[in-house]
């Protein structure tokens, strides 16, 4: 990990609670190798830390990320190397053990398209506009998009937003299934942190766990599937948390996690 002080990233927790916002409104939260790199990091930060049980993503300013800063890509601006690990953004976002979500407040395209889709969540800003993007500057697409976004919307949506890379709205994307609500400007940001503190008042241990079965049933078969869910149940089941959850609802009070 760098020493470097992060500029493009910012990142905060608030007990339960971690916001990854990226920092770069001057240029909508353009994509620069710097900023691949911090949130690299960031998001490994996140999510080794135990203490976290989710994670909200979003973007400074106007804009939630376009996408990269070509700007800065054709100037010789964009100097700092790029590594094959920085793609690893979507894994994190889209593996770790914590629930991701995306407050989408703005422009959503390319690279930042492709964050979003990674994230088990998406929320819009009814200003928020989307695009896949990379047909449009003559190159193929990263960060795992088609192999997220056909389990989001189907697998021809997908191919339609990707192969046309026709601007849309918060209103198409909440039709299509990629979001599941929109909310206006002026609050998006309060129902959403409303929604992610919510989310991260849950168990931590059984919500880790819960994550984790959604990313294992992609590539298990059912009955393999289900044992793994067995004994993740079972463990679960047996923890001081589960104990406390039970005493809590019989005793009709908000329960007491320990994250164990």
């Amino acid at each position: 990990m760098s020493d470097q002080p992060r500029e493009t990233v910012l990142y905060e927790v608030d007990g339960p609670l971690a916001t990854v916002t990226l920092n770069r409104p001057e240029s909508l939260n353009g994509i620069t190798n710097r900023m691949m790199r911090e949130l690299h990091e960031t998001l490994n930060e996140v999510a080794s830390d135990r203490s976290v049980r989710a994670v909200l993503f979003t973007g400074a300013g106007r804009a939630f990320c376009p996408g990269a800063d070509l700007k800065a890509y054709t100037s010789g601006e964009n100097q700092e190397p790029n590594r094959p690990e920085y793609f690893h953004v979507t894994s994190l976002l889209h593996e770790m053990p914590k629930v991701t979500i995306a407050a989408v407040n703005g422009a959503c395209a390319g690279a930042g398209f492709g964050w979003a889709c990674a994230c088990d969540l998406r929320y819009a800003s009814e200003r928020a506009m989307f695009n896949s993007a990379f047909l449009g500057v003559g190159i193929s697409g990263d960060m795992a998009g088609p192999w997220l976004l056909p389990r989001i919307v189907g697998a021809t949506k997908a191919r339609e937003v990707f192969f046309t890379s026709q601007k849309f709205g918060a209103a198409e994307a909440l039709e299509m299934g990629l979001v599941l609500k929109t909310f206006p400007d002026e609050t998006f940001r309060e129902e959403v942190q409303a929604i992610a503190e919510r989310i991260s008042k849950s168990a931590p241990l059984a919500i880790g766990e819960m994550k984790k079965n959604f990313v294992a049933a992609e590539s298990l078969s059912l009955r393999d599937y289900i044992d793994l869910e067995t004994e993740r149940h079972n463990r679960t089941g047996a923890s001081e948390d589960s104990r406390e959850a039970f005493r809590a609802f019989v005793e009709k009070r908000e329960p007491r996690f320990q994250g164990r």
